[in-house]
């Protein structure tokens, strides 16, 4: 299984993804549990915040960062996925140095806009998510439901061509 079927696999578990009204950190929560489901479901090993082969920036250079997911494989490379809603340089070029180390570099973006696609041989899967304002002092909410769970647009009765148009309901 090479990088993009990997990345496809998980892309296709995180669109039957389904979460309603949740803030950002519960979203992430979410995303890195699906992932460790995904991957568990594969056969292989799961371990959170498992470390990078990249460090940290001075003054801990003498450590190393972290990866939110790391997957080892009975067979094949192992993976290692980043779930971020920010594009952030340092998650690319740690995800770039995984890559070089011989790893398949996923990098999962959550959020509602347009996402860059990172230069190869990063993986790049998304989650587009819907965000209202929630109660005040709550901060914002976040949703997600598969793209075939989504109920019918509203259509119109308006006439036309002067014939009426019933409404047909679903």
């Amino acid at each position: 299984m090479d990088a993009a079927e990997v990345a496809a696999g998980l892309g296709g578990r995180l669109d039957r993804l389904t979460f309603t009204d949740r803030t950002a950190d519960q979203v992430t929560a979410l995303i890195i549990d699906s992932v460790t489901e995904w991957a568990t479901t594969q056969g292989w090993r799961v371990y959170h915040r498992a470390p990078s082969v990249m460090r940290l920036p001075a003054p801990y250079s003498a450590q190393h960062s972290v990866v939110d997911v790391a997957c080892a494989r009975p067979a094949g490379p192992p993976v290692v996925v980043e779930v971020d809603r920010t594009d952030r340089q340092r998650t690319l070029d740690k995800l770039a140095a995984e890559a070089e180390a011989g790893r398949i570099a996923i990098w999962v973006r959550w959020g509602t806009g347009k996402f860059a696609t990172p230069p190869p041989p990063v993986q790049l899967v998304t989650c587009t998510v819907t965000t209202r304002n929630g109660p005040p002092g709550s901060g914002r909410l976040h949703s997600h439901r598969p793209a075939f769970d989504r109920p019918p647009p509203q259509h119109s009765t308006a006439a036309i061509d002067g014939v009426e148009v019933p409404l047909i309901e679903g």
